[in-house]
């Protein structure tokens, strides 16, 4: 089994925030393959299916973005799903809005969902499919990435929640997590 974890804040007011990417891309997966979400008893809502002819159980947690791996760890250990069957979808400043990256591991870089999952996981090797939100101009970067995205970016980010589940896609089908990041990146 595959698990497609995907960061944000629950709540409607923080639907369609930069922050809530990660949410956004596998609203769109599970859109895509018809997969729904219901609420776990292991603090997420998840979608499971077969895709690719592949298990998957697609992740949305429901303890807030600095808090997910409270919402991960459980899910991994009660399915017995290993960390190199795991991507996490998640929003990123450092790329610029329409871009995507694949990495296999590395630090948090300031993004607290991540930090959470490295601390519950005990590890930073897991794979993580950043989107870009860009950096703020002249804001804090609260205020930023719990803000909406302005007209002018919606088309460019609405291309890279498709190239984003694209890569699942072929991550599903069997395709190494190198070839994808040569693919993709």
């Amino acid at each position: 089994m595959k698990m497609i974890v995907g960061l944000g804040n629950i709540g409607p007011q923080y639907d369609q925030t930069r922050h809530n990417t990660g949410f956004m891309v596998v609203d769109r997966f599970c859109r895509e393959h018809e997969l729904t979400f219901k609420r776990s008893k292991m603090e997420a809502m998840v979608a499971t299916g077969l895709v690719a002819d592949q298990k998957v159980l697609v992740v949305k947690p429901t303890t807030f973005m600095n808090d997910s791996g409270r919402a991960v760890k459980p899910l991994m250990d009660y399915y017995d799903i290993s960390i190199e069957d795991v991507i996490v979808a998640h929003d990123d400043m450092d790329l610029p809005v329409g871009k995507i990256r694949l990495k296999q591991h590395g630090s948090a870089g300031g993004h607290n969902g991540i930090k959470s999952l490295i601390s519950h996981l005990g590890t930073q090797q897991f794979n993580r499919l950043k989107v870009g939100i860009d950096h703020p101009q002249k804001m804090r970067v609260v205020d930023y990435v719990l803000g909406k995205f302005k007209p002018d970016q919606l088309t460019l980010f609405d291309d890279s929640l498709s190239e984003a589940v694209s890569a699942i896609d072929a991550w599903l089908t069997g395709v190494t997590f190198d070839k994808l990041m040569n693919r993709f990146n």
